[in-house]
């Protein structure tokens, strides 16, 4: 069940970002002269408007646990904060370097969280395919790119990774009161909310196009809306860490979509980095033999009890247990 679980969780991830991937491309497709800031702010508010539409027919919002705001607070600042640092990262310091830095820095920082926050310790293999996964997407960023550094550019990328990590943590955390839309509609109804004034400084007249429109409703619809559903699924199932590096399938299909359909060439350092990406994912998509299942202690033979109050006769583990073989009845009488 855990080799299983895991192997979902992974598709599941794996599936969001390939849907991510699509974003780069259809960018490239919206009309001359778009603003990149008014794009990521539409594309949120389209997400977000499908997100709680479908919240709302299942009647998620209505019931439930209570919404913890620390958490909510903490995922609608990032994903804000995510679209704001990239594509000011992107402008300062080009595409080749911002990208690099963004999507290398967010693994590393995803799990350095989740291991302070949740206490969730990647597994030995995670570093390894980490580092992989980190390398091939460095190349495929750089490859066939002009290359300027700019350190103030290069920090907002840094930002932007961490705002990625910040979410991924609070979207873990909610998730274990709450169902995987609902989770996605408060933070990104939230988010959208921290984005309108971006909105109204931008113009917005790319939309009464037919090709914005579309390429709106695209990144609403399916690199928004879709992906992070199919995100937050996988999310449940497998570490913060591990779907932060498999969140790196983003650029490996960005790089594939813009080869098959903008006639881009890919380098011989893009071949070798997207060869490193995919050895990192089929190494990170291998179930650990030690998994982060829950397992019975060692040579009790006994499984945790539902808490609850133990009436007369109740079979209980003692702790220690003083055979290693079955569990010691008490009876209180």
């Amino acid at each position: 069940m855990g080799a299983t679980r895991h192997r979902g969780g992974t598709g599941l991830v794996l599936a969001a970002a390939v849907l991510w991937g699509t974003t780069g491309t259809a960018r490239a497709l919206a009309p001359a002269g778009t603003s990149p800031l008014s794009v990521g702010a539409v594309r949120i508010a389209v997400g977000a408007a499908a997100l709680l539409a479908a919240a709302r027919l299942r009647g998620q919002l209505r019931r439930g646990a209570p919404w913890p705001p620390g958490p909510v607070a903490a995922g609608a600042v990032a994903v804000a904060a995510y679209q704001l640092a990239f594509f000011s990262a992107v402008a300062r310091t080009g595409v080749a370097v911002g990208t690099m830095v963004a999507i290398g820095s967010a693994p590393v920082l995803a799990g350095v969280l989740a291991w302070l926050a949740r206490r969730e310790r990647p597994a030995r293999r995670w570093y390894a395919a980490t580092a992989l996964a980190v390398t091939g997407g460095g190349l495929l960023a750089l490859a066939g790119q002009a290359v300027r550094f700019a350190p103030g550019g290069a920090a907002l990328a840094l930002v932007a990774g961490a705002a990625y990590a910040v979410f991924a943590v609070a979207a873990k955390d909610l998730l274990a009161r709450h169902g995987q839309v609902e989770t996605m509609a408060v933070l990104f109804g939230a988010g959208t909310l921290l984005l309108v004034p971006v909105a109204a400084l931008h113009p917005l007249g790319w939309l009464a196009t037919s090709r914005g429109l579309l390429v709106a409703l695209h990144l609403g619809l399916l690199a928004t809306a879709a992906a992070y559903v199919l995100f937050a699924a996988g999310l449940g199932r497998v570490t913060v860490a591990t779907a932060a590096t498999v969140s790196l399938a983003e650029p490996l299909t960005a790089a594939t979509l813009g080869v098959a359909l903008l006639g881009e060439r890919l380098t011989a350092a893009g071949l070798a980095g997207a060869a490193l990406l995919l050895a990192g994912l089929a190494l990170l998509g291998r179930p650990s033999p030690t998994g982060a299942t829950a397992r019975e202690p060692p040579g009790t033979g006994c499984r945790p009890q539902a808490p609850g109050p133990a009436g007369p006769g109740s079979p209980r583990c003692p702790r220690p247990p003083r055979s290693p073989r079955r569990c010691a009845r008490r009876d209180r009488r």
